[in-house]
This record gives C-alpha cells, sequence and structure tokens, in this order.
C-alpha cells in the first residue's frame, strides 16, 4: 500500500478493505474507551451507572453498551472536567462561543494537534489540493476550531497559507485579487457575501484565480453548492467537522464524487440513532449523526450526539463510509403549526427562483394562537423588489405545496440583510415577545 500512496498521495487506509478499517477501529475503540474511564471521572460515573466497563467492549456493536454524551455535558464539567490528561500535557485550547450558555472547551495535545493537521491535510488533498497551491483562509481564526484548523492542515500538505480569517470583505477581494490563490476554506454563507463584494467592486468572480471552494461549518444545500459553483466556476466542496469532536477535518467531500463527506473513520467511529429514542437505526436510514474518538489523548469523547441530521451511506471515492448532506440539525427544525420544517427545506426553495438571492431569514412570530412564518429574502443584485414580486408569489406557493406550511415571503433590496462572517444565524424566533406583548 505504500506505493499506491506515493503514487495517488493517499493514505493506505483510505482505500483498505472494510475489515482492515473495521479491526483498527475496534483496537482504537478499545483504548479510546479505557483511557476515558480511566482518566476522567466523569465517563467513570457514567460507565459505572450505566454497568459497564472497558473490559465489555468485545466487538464494534458493543459500542451501544456505552452511555452518550451531549453538549450538557460538556457545560457540566466546564472548564477542564473532562480532559483526560493534566494540563500540563496540553498544546492548546479551543472552546464555542457559548451563546446559548457556557462555552464548551476542548483541549489538545502534541499528537492531537499533529493528528488534526494531518487528516485537514487529506481533506484538502481529497478536495483537489495539491503541495504548492495557496489556500486563501476565511475561516475565523482565534478560539473558533476552523481558522486554525485549516491552516495548520494545509501547511502540512505543503500548500502557502493567506491566513486572512473572516471579515474585511473588501480587503478579501482585493487579496483573493492580488495573492491569487487556487483555493479557499470559508463558510458558504460568507463565500456568497464574498462574492457580492466582487460584484460591488466590479469584478467577474469566474476571473478570480480560485479553482476549489472548502466550505462548511453550516448546513448547506446542493442548491446553494450549483449558486457558489456557477458564480465562481469552481469545484465547491463539503468539509465537516465539529469542536467537540475534532474540529473541522472529521470528514471531507471528495472532489471526483461530490456525494456527500467521506468520514475519517481510522479516528472516528460513526453512529446514527433515531433522535428521540436514541436507538440506532441501520444505514441509510436518517437519523442523528454520533462520533466516536478512537485516538485523541486530550479530550476523548463517548457516542458525542451532534443533533446534526443525516443517514450513512457506503464508500465511493474511499473505502469508508460517507454520510449523505447534513439536512438539518434536530436543535435548529422549526415546528411552524405542527410541521416540522428546516431552513435547509425552504433554502432549497428559495434558490430555484431566479430573482431571489440566497441571503434571507426566517423570523417566526405568534399571531394570537397560532404560529406565523415570514421568509425574509434580497432581490438579486439589479432586480428591483417589485420585481421581485412574482418570484416571491412562486416560493410562497412552493413552501405551501411541498414543504405544508403558509408563509409570508417578503422581499427587501440586495445587501439589506447583514451578512454573516462566520456561521450564517437563519431562524430569528420572535415567539415569546409576541407572548410577552
Amino acid at each position: 500500500m505504500a506505493d499506491r500512496k506515493t503514487a495517488a498521495g493517499l493514505d493506505p487506509i483510505e482505500t483498505a478493505s472494510r475489515d482492515e478499517i473495521s479491526a483498527l477501529q475496534l483496537e482504537r475503540l478499545k483504548w479510546s474507551v479505557r483511557h476515558a474511564y480511566e482518566n476522567v471521572p466523569h465517563y467513570r460515573q457514567a460507565f459505572d451507572a450505566r454497568g459497564v466497563h472497558p473490559d465489555d467492549i468485545r466487538s464494534l456493536e458493543d459500542i451501544r453498551l456505552l452511555p452518550f454524551t451531549t453538549k450538557a455535558d460538556l457545560r457540566a464539567n466546564y472548564p477542564f472536567g473532562l480532559f483526560a490528561v493534566p494540563k500540563e500535557k496540553l498544546v492548546r485550547i479551543h472552546a464555542s462561543s457559548g451563546t446559548t450558555g457556557k462555552p464548551t472547551v476542548v483541549g489538545y495535545t502534541q499528537r492531537d494537534i499533529d493528528t488534526w493537521a494531518s487528516l485537514i491535510a487529506r481533506s484538502i488533498h481529497a478536495a483537489g489540493g495539491r503541495p504548492g497551491d495557496t489556500v486563501h483562509i476565511a475561516y475565523g481564526y482565534g478560539l473558533f476550531t476552523g481558522g486554525l484548523g485549516a491552516h495548520y492542515g494545509a501547511e502540512r500538505l505543503g500548500c502557502c497559507v493567506v491566513p486572512m480569517s473572516g471579515g474585511a470583505t473588501e480587503k478579501q477581494v482585493q487579496l483573493i485579487q492580488d495573492f491569487q490563490p487556487r483555493i479557499i476554506m470559508v463558510t458558504p454563507s460568507y463565500m456568497l457575501a464574498i462574492a457580492d463584494e466582487f460584484r460591488r467592486q466590479g469584478l467577474d468572480p469566474r476571473d478570480s484565480s480560485l479553482k476549489i471552494g472548502i466550505h462548511g461549518a453550516e448546513p448547506w444545500t446542493e442548491q446553494m453548492r450549483r449558486e457558489i459553483e456557477e458564480t465562481f466556476g469552481i469545484d465547491a466542496v463539503d468539509i465537516y467537522g465539529l469542536s467537540e469532536v475534532m474540529g473541522p477535518g472529521v470528514a471531507m467531500e471528495c472532489a471526483d464524487s461530490k456525494d456527500g463527506p467521506t468520514i475519517w473513520e481510522d479516528h472516528f467511529y460513526p453512529e446514527i440513532v433515531d433522535p428521540e429514542t436514541g436507538e440506532p437505526v441501520p444505514d441509510g436510514q436518517l437519523g442523528e449523526l454520533v462520533f466516536t474518538t478512537l485516538t485523541k489523548e486530550a479530550f476523548p469523547v463517548i457516542r458525542y450526539r451532534t443533533r446534526d441530521l443525516t443517514r450513512l451511506l457506503p464508500g465511493t471515492s474511499r473505502s469508508m463510509r460517507r454520510f449523505e448532506r447534513i439536512s438539518g440539525r434536530s436543535d435548529d427544525m422549526m415546528i411552524i403549526r405542527g410541521v416540522n420544517v428546516f431552513p435547509s427545506q425552504i433554502e432549497e426553495l428559495l434558490l430555484q427562483e431566479p430573482a431571489l438571492a440566497p441571503h434571507y431569514r426566517l423570523e417566526i412570530r405568534r399571531d394570537g394562537r397560532l404560529d406565523s412564518l415570514t421568509v425574509v429574502v434580497e432581490a438579486k443584485p439589479g432586480v428591483e423588489a417589485a420585481a421581485a414580486e412574482p418570484s416571491c408569489r412562486s416560493l410562497a406557493a412552493h413552501i405551501k405545496k411541498i414543504i405544508g406550511i403558509s408563509a409570508r415571503v417578503q422581499v427587501v433590496p440586495s445587501g439589506a440583510i447583514e451578512r454573516s462572517q462566520g456561521k450564517a444565524r437563519r431562524v430569528f424566533d420572535y415567539r415569546n415577545l409576541s407572548a410577552a406583548s
């Protein structure tokens, strides 16, 4: 297999048999479970309460014996209660924004950082990146894992990094024009904001040097992929990760197939469970994605419930399994008059309307006893609001027909909706305010 790696630039495990992958996973799962049990009081207590011991893990199926880990567990053990190594062995700490409570804090040993860099490098290679490419990184740097994770991985692959971070959109365009990067790593929503800035400056995004867009950190639809690819003339692929599990690079879509992110199963064991019952469901069935880390030293996580909704699928470009593009998060789901609605469903329909731009917000209010949904969406640049009204009526009709709810569609001028420099916020729920008034 070493010769194949030299020829194709792939790690041998990427083309290993399922038996080889499973054997490695079981070996590493046993280590990770024991490491967590012996070094993290929370896991010891949770295992003991469930009546399970690391010795009970004799097959991959035995992972079902173990308790789940949730974001509430991370917050309850803030800041360092889930770390499995002494603080002196840490080389880095990252944390979430903590907008809904205490931040979730994760740590890395030097070996963890090396593993992470190698997996990002593997991911960029899967996207079509190669040593010598220049990579423009517009993910945020700092406590957010996106910027530094992408940075170390790009350097590990042998790329030249432009560490731009998020924001300063005018300067983003200037540096893309001046430095001529081949690859950009950025959230899909901010990629569209960069496209707007190209046009504002009188530039055609298709004339830029960019050939590959590596987009993640938020759910995005196939329609948004087409919008990005047609706007820039690039290959746009999906990178997946979350700070609790590692950061970006847990899974990566391969450019030659574009059929959902391949999970790097040599480091992360995936499951899909029923969001309501927590019971595992078969591959191919929709449910909540759950991850167990197999090699992390500082911050092992056992059966972490991501809240991301998807389904596991067989491998295509690689031997490892992949998952369907994330359709939404169970905690982002809106319930409008008894109907479950995800922002991605609205976005998919919106992007089919020729006069509407992919910048929108969903506002939920309570009118008397009933909930109401307003889709606030921008007209495309150069399109007057009045000229976009037919598209608005068409969108409202399709939402009613396909999703099954009535929604008001309000068009606003191009540029009226605030641009996100990181993860896009789509849902604004004013129901409590309506009740209070």
